[in-house]
C-alpha cells in the first residue's frame, strides 16, 4: 500500500472516535448534516463488533430509520459464527474508502475500535497464519494462561508485549504465531508511532467525557441494553451459534449474558459484570488513542460542538 505524500490537500478520510458511549454516533450524523449531508460524505462504520450481523442492541448499531438518509458501510458484514481478522477489516475498508471516494464524497471512519482505525489509515501489515502453529498457541494458552504467553512474549520482543495487555490471549497468540513464522518481531509489523506510515491524508477527532460522567453514561446505557432486549438477542443469537464463534461470543454484554443463559451467573451478576468491563474498555480505548497526536480531542459534558468538529475536518 503506497503512503501517502506531504502534499497539500483536503483529508481523504476523516475519523471520529472516542470510547465506547462517548456519543460517536449522533455526532457524526449531526457532523456530517453540517458539512453539506448525504452528497458531501457517507459514514463508515468502525467499531469491531458491529460488523456482526444480529449483535444490534449489545453494540448500539444504528437503525436504518436513524440514518438520516445518510449512507452507511461496514455493518453486518459477517455471521457470529465467523471469526473476523483485522487484515479482512482493512481489506474491504479500503475498498469502501476507494468506492466513496469515486463519488467525490468524503469517508467517514466513525468507531471505537482503535486497532481497526489504525489498520484502515496506516501501513499496517498483516503475516498470514498457519492453522498448526496457531492451534498449538492456543492449547498452550488454555493449559498455561494468557500471563505465561505474555512473560514469553517479553522475552523475545519487549516492545509487542509492553502494547499488549497481559490478559488479552487472542492478540498474544497472534504475536507469537507470527514472530514463529515470519523469524520477526511483531512489533516490527506495527507501525512505530502512530501515524508515520500514513496511507491517506486523515483528519481526525475524538469525543470524550470526564471519566466520572463517561462511567455514569456506560451504566446507563448497559441498563438500557437490558430493557432493549439484549438477552433475548443474545438466545437468538445463541441458536445461530455466536458460541462457536470465538470473536462475537467474547464481545462486551454478550459473554456476560452467554454465561447468564448457560446457568453459569445470575442476570443481577451479568448485567453488573457487563457494566465493569465495559468502564475498564472504555479506559483501554482511551489510552490507545490518545497515543496518536494526530488526533484532536473534544470534551463533550456540554455538548458536541459540531461547528469546531467541522472546521477540525476541513481544515
Amino acid at each position: 500500500m503506497a503512503v501517502v505524500s506531504d502534499g497539500q490537500g483536503g483529508p481523504e478520510v476523516a475519523v471520529i472516535a472516542g470510547p465506547t458511549a462517548a456519543g460517536k454516533t449522533a455526532a457524526a450524523l449531526d457532523l456530517v448534516e453540517r458539512l453539506g449531508g448525504p452528497e458531501y460524505a457517507e459514514i463508515l462504520n468502525a467499531d469491531s463488533m458491529q460488523v456482526y450481523a444480529g449483535m444490534d442492541i449489545g453494540t448500539g448499531k444504528i437503525t436504518p430509520d436513524q440514518m438520516r438518509g445518510i449512507t452507511h458501510h461496514l455493518f453486518d458484514l459477517w455471521p457470529v459464527t465467523h471469526d473476523a481478522t483485522v487484515a479482512e477489516y482493512q481489506a474491504v475498508a479500503r475498498d469502501c474508502i476507494a468506492d466513496v471516494r469515486s463519488r467525490g464524497k468524503l469517508p467517514i471512519l466513525v468507531g471505537g475500535s482503535g486497532l481497526y482505525i489504525t489498520a484502515v489509515i496506516d501501513d499496517l501489515r498483516f503475516p498470514g497464519t498457519d492453522p498448526a502453529v496457531r492451534a498449538r498457541l492456543e492449547s498452550e494458552l488454555a493449559e498455561r494462561g494468557a500471563a505465561a504467553l505474555h512473560e514469553r512474549l517479553a522475552d523475545t520482543d519487549p516492545q509487542a508485549a509492553s502494547r499488549i495487555l497481559p490478559s488479552n490471549g487472542r492478540r498474544l497468540v497472534r504475536a507469537l504465531e507470527v514472530i514463529e513464522l515470519t523469524g520477526e518481531p511483531f512489533s516490527a509489523q506495527l507501525p512505530q508511532l502512530a501515524g508515520d506510515r500514513p496511507v491517506y491524508r486523515s483528519a481526525q477527532v475524538a469525543l470524550d467525557w470526564p471519566a466520572p460522567l463517561l462511567a455514569e453514561r456506560i451504566a446507563a446505557r448497559v441498563q438500557q441494553m437490558w430493557r432493549d432486549g439484549l438477552v433475548d438477542e443474545v438466545a437468538q443469537l445463541r441458536e445461530q451459534g455466536i458460541e462457536q464463534g470465538r470473536t462475537a461470543s467474547r464481545a462486551l454484554g454478550y459473554a456476560q449474558v452467554l454465561a447468564f443463559l448457560r446457568g453459569e451467573i445470575s442476570e443481577d451478576d451479568a448485567r453488573e459484570q457487563t457494566t465493569a468491563a465495559t468502564r475498564r474498555f472504555a479506559r483501554r480505548q482511551r489510552s490507545w488513542l490518545r497515543r496518536d497526536p494526530r488526533i484532536s480531542w473534544f470534551d463533550v459534558a456540554s455538548g458536541v460542538p459540531v461547528d469546531e468538529l467541522a472546521h477540525t475536518i476541513t481544515a
